[in-house]
């Protein structure tokens, strides 16, 4: 199970903790990921979709 939007293609992000004293530890930012039945060519199918995506209207729901 990727971590990874269907829609963009929204991923993991690393980058650093900076702490108060300026110490760097690794971590990693995970996108926020949304399981959804949406319309994908015509039919319905249960897709991830970061909700970017969901609130820009990129993704056409199925009710």
């Amino acid at each position: 199970m990727a971590r990874k939007c269907d829609v963009c293609g929204k991923g993991k992000a690393t980058g650093n903790k900076v702490s108060f004293s300026n110490r760097h530890n690794k971590r990693t930012w995970r996108p926020n990921l949304r399981r959804v039945k949406a319309i994908v060519d015509g039919s319905p199918k249960k897709i991830r979709v970061c909700t970017r995506c969901l609130r820009s209207g990129k993704v056409e729901r199925a009710l």
